[in-house]
């Protein structure tokens, strides 16, 4: 048969189909059909007993669950390539109904909540590349349970990543958070799961209440706490204690067992407090430490604006540069070092700001106002930093 012939009788063909009295599908459209074979790489359907069609090669598309298994009697959905191939049958794909089926499904789950399988396929420093049923997807850091969050002293990198990598070919329940067909975006959360599953029991808490659980790891911005049934919280910098710290390992290690107050409750979030479960020394400072009292202090903290002086375990203060010489100080490490005492002269006292500030014995020179503004925005800028 030449291609004329053939051409020809396709024509006549979608003419006779056009003057039928049923339904034709058309190219692009879904249709639904009886599975009548599948052999050889090739599965046959009836469409509505118009015609046969036949789904092969990368047209299959075996990846999703559906299309998985499929035999003769099933019914099965396919998107119609072509009215009519070169063997006279209707030219059908699995693959572009079911790339639409699987963002079909990936709506319905995020809309009713839905807890699915997800497999790691690869890592980046942002989170984990997931295969979802037969789409891409992705799940950030910051969606991961606190067993699987690839917590690292000083937050390097490179060892978040190497963590993430560890994941690979692994599964997890997660939940659908985002989904957006056009931009081909599928955004996951195994933390969504575990937030589920911890409602129960998150509501046996309140704020105020005291807990006792375990130090399970340090940050520079604070300490975890695991504490009764599988919960997890956060001890931030400033809520370990009243003094300031530089890093929470000065005062806490991990396998420690403590006590803490919860704070604040922000869904799955828990926020504790350690200081709030001890008195707040700032509110007798007053009688401990009196203006132009003589003090002896150790240097525990050499900055560029001043030293930050430890004045008994729980009353620091500081001693701004101005206040550190009658002369002109060049380089304030060449002539303060740490772990060195001195003997200071208290010059302000302030309880409600956790505030104390000291001269070097013996030094004329008076904190100008000016000088006292920067000694609270270095301060401040030292607590931003914690944060």
């Amino acid at each position: 048969m030449t291609d004329a012939i053939k051409t020809a009788a396709k024509q006549d063909f979608k003419t006779l189909l056009a003057g039928m009295a049923i339904n034709v599908p058309k190219v692009g459209e879904v249709i639904k059909g009886k599975i009548i074979s599948v052999d050889r790489g090739e599965v046959r359907l009836d469409v509505a007993g118009v015609t046969t069609g036949v789904v092969r090669g990368r047209e299959l598309f075996v990846e999703s669950r559906e299309y998985a298994g499929l035999k003769a009697g099933d019914e099965a959905e396919a998107t119609v390539v072509d009215l009519e191939n070169e063997n006279g049958e209707m030219e059908l794909s699995f693959r572009i109904a079911g790339y639409q089926r699987a963002w079909d499904s990936m709506k319905k789950w995020m809309k009713d909540g839905l807890t699915i399988k997800a497999k790691v396929v690869s890592a980046n420093k942002g989170g984990l590349m997931m295969r979802v049923d037969a789409l891409s997807g992705f799940m950030p850091v910051s969606q991961l349970s606190p067993d699987h969050y690839p917590r690292v002293t000083g937050g390097d990198k490179n060892r978040i990543l190497d963590k993430l990598r560890e994941m690979q070919g692994k599964e997890f329940e997660v939940k659908v958070i985002d989904v957006d067909e056009k931009e081909e975006k599928l955004i996951v959360s195994e933390r969504a799961v575990w937030e589920d599953s911890q409602k129960a029991v998150l509501e046996a808490y309140k704020i105020g209440d005291i807990v006792t659980g375990e130090i399970s790891a340090l940050t520079s911005f604070g300490a975890f706490v695991k504490f009764g049934d599988g919960l997890e919280g956060l001890i931030h910098i400033s809520e370990i204690a009243w003094q300031r710290i530089d890093h929470p390992k000065d005062v806490l290690k991990v396998g420690d067992n403590v006590k803490a107050q919860i704070i604040q409750l922000d869904h799955s979030k828990i926020y504790l407090s350690i200081k709030r479960l001890v008195d707040d020394p700032w509110k007798k400072v007053k009688d401990k430490y009196k203006m132009n009292d003589k003090v002896t202090g150790k240097i525990i903290k050499v900055e560029p604006f001043g030293l930050m002086i430890a004045l008994d375990k729980e009353i620091h203060g500081l001693a701004h540069i101005s206040e550190l010489s009658d002369d002109p100080i060049a380089n304030i490490n060449d002539k303060f070092k740490l772990g060195q005492e001195l003997e200071f002269e208290v010059v302000s006292v302030e309880p409600a700001e956790h505030r104390l500030g000291l001269k070097v014995a013996g030094v004329k020179g008076k904190l100008k106002k000016e000088d006292k503004k920067d000694e609270k925005k270095e301060e401040a800028k030292e607590e931003s930093k914690a944060e």
